[in-house]
């Protein structure tokens, strides 16, 4: 039962008939892991921390820097030089003291990423690492545990969840990692200073339908977001039975 603190914050919530007590009571219950503290991983924790997810995992191993202020609202200037894990850790407490904050101040890698999915309901994938968003995917794919990925660049977005072996994984669109001069042109251009914080408010959203069982995922649906037109377009996406993560013949090479 909820508390009388707990009935007061998420009054809102309670309110909505897609959730109520008993979705309130789900999401107080729920484990996340966020992989990135970044743009995407910033707003999405404050959000998932206001609303009662009851354990936030969040996973980077960098440092605040003076560029990361201008779209990573997590950080602040008195947090430079500390990890972002420490800094998303006490901003999520302040938003949400009884939220959970497990704080992973390293790079993931599969054997690191494989050994704790077991202990998360959900992934959200905020990494600005191409070799990341594939070790994400064939990880959480060979796991089955579900996950929202979400890329950003320039003032370009893009969002889609992933239900392991039921809808199209990340491999299914993007096959193989592209080239040296590819990724470095994806992981070092300029980003748009409030694109991540709608791609990652999305995530957010994604994640907590997810938990509640509550409307309509963007699975097997890949969102994309303009925001120099303030367009977003929707493309349908299907498994590929020749996908290297989740088709009929595993190769994560």
């Amino acid at each position: 039962m909820l508390t009388a603190d707990e009935q007061e914050r998420y009054k809102r919530h309670l309110m909505l008939p897609e959730i109520g007590e008993e979705g309130q009571e789900r999401l107080l219950k729920s484990r996340v892991l966020i992989i990135g503290a970044g743009g995407l991983g910033a707003p999405a924790a404050l959000y998932l921390a206001a609303a009662g997810v009851g354990t936030i995992g969040i996973a980077d191993g960098d440092q605040v820097e003076l560029s990361n202020l201008q779209r990573q609202i997590i950080h602040g200037y008195a947090d430079i030089g500390y990890p972002k894990t420490a800094s998303a850790g006490r901003r999520i407490n302040g938003i949400n003291p009884e939220c959970r904050v497990i704080e992973i101040p390293l790079m993931l890698n599969h054997d690191t990423l494989q050994g704790m999915l077991g202990d998360y309901d959900f992934v959200l994938d905020a990494t600005d690492s191409l070799a990341a968003r594939f070790m994400i995917n064939d990880n959480c794919v060979l796991a089955g545990v579900p996950f929202c990925h979400g890329g950003i660049l320039g003032f370009h977005g893009q969002i889609m969840t992933v239900l392991p072996k039921a809808t199209a994984c990340y491999r299914c669109i993007f096959e193989d990692m592209p080239s040296e001069e590819e990724r470095r042109a994806c992981e070092f251009g300029g980003i748009f200073g409030a694109l991540p914080g709608v791609a990652g408010t999305l995530q957010a959203s994604e994640t907590l339908k997810y938990l509640l069982g509550a409307g309509e995922l963007l699975a097997g649906r890949l969102l994309t977001i303009d925001l120099l037109k303030m367009r977003f377009r929707e493309i349908t996406v299907r498994r590929n039975k020749r996908c290297k993560a989740c088709g009929n013949q595993q190769d994560f090479s």
